[in-house]
């Protein structure tokens, strides 16, 4: 754990527990908890001691808050404790100590917050994975952005992180692709077939029909000229072209997406083929250890409860027993033609995953996976050991973009979807990501681009980015008045964390210092939870509480920063402005947003 604020009084809070209820079992005492009181009048920290050690002491939990409160009063550093409610403690703190708290993060910068309470750990984060049979549209990106943050966030914790992202090179979509690219290969070396004559002879029709394809068949036609079509541009057997046109397709798709993923800010450590997972024997190896461990068997499922489908029927099938670890039913995992399922082949993924050696494994997934995730954590735990490695699975809800309440016009280039680079070009990378984070992954969400671009607190983007400017616009003008001679001392950061703070005692200015040792925390308690969005949150409020202290300066000139007829106060106002500057920073590097120095 960090050294935090939060951490230090814990532990006298434990202390006095153990006064007021001598021997407790340890395993209760390890429940207690210090935290942010909910409303700020109430004071600065809050513990549920009394309330969960009130049935072993046999006492009213009331009673329990009532001693503990003058036991806590005591300790150095703790202004007041009051019993409240049906037994919680409100604490709030010496002044001395929120006023360290701005020395603290000038001394650490922007490793304040950094925590060790991942350490030892390994973390596999894959996300985004999105099949390579086009650029990457905003239903991608919820997805990229949540992991691209959670993994941000999990590094600043102390974990070990490796970002991956799985390419489904192989299967039918893949297929499909190449015969979408085929046809513009044929366009491009002047076939005498329409469109409708090559898709007759496409199974199942052209999927991808979008323009995107277009460079890719002159791609193919500047590399291979005619030879992989038949006499006259007409199409050649499959056999011919097909291994070249999806390899070569999906490679050049695949540099689509990373130039889209660059474009968001997102860079992966691995990419992992499915087709070589297939190709190097991974999906039967981790089928094989299922089967050795008495968890494979042949059998025939009950029909789907609802309504029947007419291409159901009862016939035998390779079975996992993904009952035994939690699953409603049993899964199948090769076909009637003895072909792998997709769920077999993601068995195969995930144990190679595990083979790597990773403590915990996080997938983010699109919400129309929900119903995948119990089963593939099953598959997760029968080919672990002793409970690792751990599989979380985050599920992104679609997002959708509107303008003026209506949904925006499909992208043209994509053929059926608005692509990301069409999002980033509208609004920027740094709006994109800081928005895609402003609700929990799970939660249903509109991209509202006019409230994007909108220079008000209702963006959220802009009303944090305004804050950091904020505090530089202050920082430069300090620096201006001590080159003109009008501003006299050290004005470097380490000058500044070795002042008296004292002089920092408005409430608002408490306020704030208050929301900087939430910080440490806030990093802790998001990792844990895999919330990346707790960031964004935090950021809001932080960014409130110093709006809020530059609002008052207007009607308190005692409030404002810059004080030319004294500069000792102006070199503490000025500490509380380059903490302020440093903690949003920190956030937003996890958020993996750009701090501005001026709004434009």
């Amino acid at each position: 754990m960090s050294d935090s604020l939060f951490v230090r009084y814990l532990s006298h809070v434990r202390e006095a527990l153990g006064q007021v209820v001598p021997d407790l079992p340890p395993a209760i005492v390890a429940r207690v908890e210090v935290t942010p009181t909910r409303d700020p009048s109430h004071g600065d920290l809050a513990t549920n001691a009394a309330l969960l050690v009130a049935k072993v002491a046999r006492r009213r939990p009331a009673d329990i808050a009532a001693d503990l409160a003058r036991v806590l009063e005591s300790v150095p550093g703790i202004a007041s404790a009051q019993a409240a409610g049906p037994g919680f403690v409100n604490l709030k703190l010496a002044p001395s100590v929120l006023q360290e708290v701005a020395a603290q993060v000038l001394r650490a910068g922007e490793s304040y917050g950094d925590s060790q309470v991942g350490a030892g750990t390994t973390v596999n984060v894959e996300y985004v994975s999105a099949n390579p049979t086009g650029p990457m549209h905003v239903g991608h990106c919820r997805g990229a952005v949540v992991g691209d943050a959670l993994a941000n966030l999990l590094s600043k914790a102390g974990y070990g992180v490796t970002k991956e992202y799985y390419i489904n090179d192989a299967g039918a979509q893949v297929t499909a692709l190449a015969w979408a690219a085929y046809w513009r290969y044929l366009q491009a070396i002047g076939t005498p077939l329409t469109q409708d004559e090559f898709a007759a002879l496409v199974p199942g029709g052209i999927q991808y029909g979008g323009d995107y394809l277009v460079p890719v068949g002159e791609e193919l036609a500047q590399r291979h000229g005619t030879s992989l079509a038949a006499e006259g541009g007409r199409p050649a057997p499959v056999d011919v072209w097909m291994k070249t046109v999806r390899t070569e397709t999906v490679a050049r798709m695949m540099a689509m997406i990373r130039e889209d993923l660059e474009a968001l800010g997102v860079h992966h450590d691995v990419f992992t083929s499915e087709a070589k997972i297939l190709a190097d024997g991974e999906t039967d190896r981790a089928i094989d250890r299922l089967a050795a461990k008495g968890l494979i068997y042949e059998g025939v499922l009950e029909p789907p409860k609802g309504k029947l489908p007419e291409d159901w029927e009862a016939r035998p099938q390779t079975l996992f027993r993904s009952t035994e670890f939690g699953d409603d039913v049993d899964r199948p995992l090769r076909k009637s033609d003895g072909s792998n399922t997709y769920f077999a082949n993601d068995i195969g993924y995930h144990a190679d995953k595990i083979a790597r050696g990773a403590d915990v494994l996080i997938d983010v997934w699109g919400a129309d996976h929900g119903g995948y995730v119990t089963r593939m954590k099953a598959a997760v735990a029968a080919l672990g050991q002793d409970g690792k490695p751990e599989l979380d699975v985050l599920l992104c809800q679609i997002v959708r973009i509107v303008r003026d309440g209506q949904p925006v016009r499909m992208s043209k280039r994509a053929g059926t979807f608005v692509t990301l680079r069409d999002l980033i070009d509208e609004v920027g990378r740094d709006a994109v990501r800081f928005t895609m984070l402003t609700r929990k992954a799970d939660a249903q969400m509109e991209f509202d681009l006019d409230q994007v671009v909108a220079q008000s607190r209702d963006n959220p983007v802009f009303y944090v980015q305004y804050a950091h400017a904020r505090c530089c616009s202050v920082l430069r003008g300090a620096a201006e008045l001590a080159q003109a001679g009008r501003l006299a001392g050290d004005l470097s950061v380490e000058a500044l964390s070795a002042l008296d703070l004292s002089g920092l005692s408005s409430d608002a200015e408490l306020a704030l210092l208050g929301r900087m040792a939430q910080w440490p925390r806030v990093v802790e308690s998001a990792a844990i939870a895999h919330e990346p969005h707790r960031i964004a949150f935090y950021l809001q409020e932080l960014a409130a509480d110093f709006h809020a202290l530059w609002n008052r300066g207007r009607d308190d000139a005692a409030l404002r920063f810059l004080h030319e007829d004294d500069a000792e106060l102006t070199r503490t106002k000025l500490a509380l402005v380059e903490a302020t500057a440093s903690v949003i920073r920190s956030g937003l590097r996890v958020l993996g947003v750009e701090p501005v120095k001026e709004m434009r």
